[in-house]
C-alpha cells in the first residue's frame, strides 16, 4: 500500500482565461492531517472542488488510492471513500440529530435511504448513531431537531454524519469557520479524536488551528503552490509572510 493516498500532478483550472488553480502538485500522506492555506483568492476552494470532483480540471491529473480519478464524477469518488464537508451547514433541519446520523448510516442498505421504512426497521441503526453522537460530543442532543442546534453543534453533527460513512479520507472545508472560541476548541479536539485510521485534508483560515492540528501545510497563492512543510517551516517563509501581509496581490 502506497504511503501517498491522494496525489495531483499539474492540476489546473481555467475560467475564461483566468487560472484559479495553476499547475498544482500535491501529495497527501496516508494517516496525516494536511492543511491547504492561503490568503483570500488563493485558489483553495477551487482546488478542493477539483479534488472532490465538483469541478473538472482543465489539465493535470488526480489519483486517489492509486487510481486515476481525474474524470470521475463526485458520487463515484465519494463511494471510493473520499468524503467532504462544506463551508455552509448541510443538515436535515426538520429531522432530529439522531435521525440525521441514521440517514447516513442507512447508506449501507444500498441505493435507497429508506425514508418510507417503518421506525422499527430503521431503529437497528440507533446504537451506532448514538455512538457517533457520543464521539462528537452530541450525546445530549439526540432528540433535538437539527435546525435548533447552535452553529458549532451543527458542524459537529455534520462531522458525525460524515464519519457514519466510515471514509478512509475526510476533506474538511473550513471546519471552524464562524465559530466562537469554545466551539473551535471543541472541533479541534474532535478532529484529533477521529483521525485514527483516517487521512484528513482541510482548508482552514484559522492559523492557530492549523498550527496545533496539522502535520503538513501547503500554502497556495494566485492558484499555485507557494510553500509546503510543517507549520513552523512555512510560517517563517518570507514569501508566505509577504502573501499574508498583503504585499502580494492574492
Amino acid at each position: 500500500m502506497s504511503d501517498i493516498i491522494l496525489e495531483t500532478r499539474g492540476l489546473s483550472k481555467e475560467f475564461r482565461g483566468f487560472f484559479a488553480v495553476s499547475n498544482v502538485d500535491l501529495k497527501v500522506r496516508r494517516g496525516s492531517i494536511h492543511a491547504l492555506i492561503g490568503p483570500n483568492g488563493a485558489g483553495k476552494t477551487t482546488c478542493f472542488n477539483l479534488l472532490t470532483k465538483f469541478l473538472q480540471p482543465t489539465s493535470g491529473s488526480i489519483s486517489f488510492e492509486g487510481q486515476d480519478i481525474t474524470r470521475m464524477d463526485a458520487p463515484d469518488v465519494a463511494r471510493m471513500g473520499m468524503i467532504r464537508s462544506f463551508q455552509i451547514s448541510a443538515v436535515f433541519s426538520h429531522l432530529t440529530v439522531l435521525e440525521n446520523v441514521r440517514v447516513a448510516l442507512q447508506r449501507e442498505r444500498g441505493g435507497s435511504f429508506d425514508f418510507w421504512r417503518s421506525e422499527s426497521v430503521l431503529s437497528v441503526y440507533d446504537d451506532r448513531a448514538r455512538q457517533l453522537l457520543f464521539d462528537v460530543g452530541l450525546s445530549g442532543y439526540a432528540d433535538v431537531q437539527a435546525g435548533q442546534l447552535p452553529y458549532g453543534r451543527k458542524r459537529a453533527l455534520e462531522l458525525a454524519t460524515t464519519l457514519a460513512l466510515d471514509p478512509p479520507m475526510l476533506l474538511l472545508d473550513e471546519p471552524t469557520a464562524g465559530m466562537a472560541h469554545d466551539d473551535v476548541e471543541r472541533i479541534v479536539a474532535l478532529i484529533k479524536r477521529v483521525r485514527e485510521g483516517r487521512t484528513i485534508l482541510m482548508v482552514e483560515h484559522n492559523l492557530s488551528v492549523v498550527e496545533g492540528l496539522c502535520d503538513i501545510v501547503t500554502v497556495l497563492t494566485r492558484g499555485s503552490v507557494l510553500a509546503e512543510g510543517d507549520y513552523n517551516t512555512v510560517s517563517r517563509n518570507p514569501d508566505v509572510v509577504a502573501a499574508y501581509l498583503g504585499t502580494e496581490d492574492a
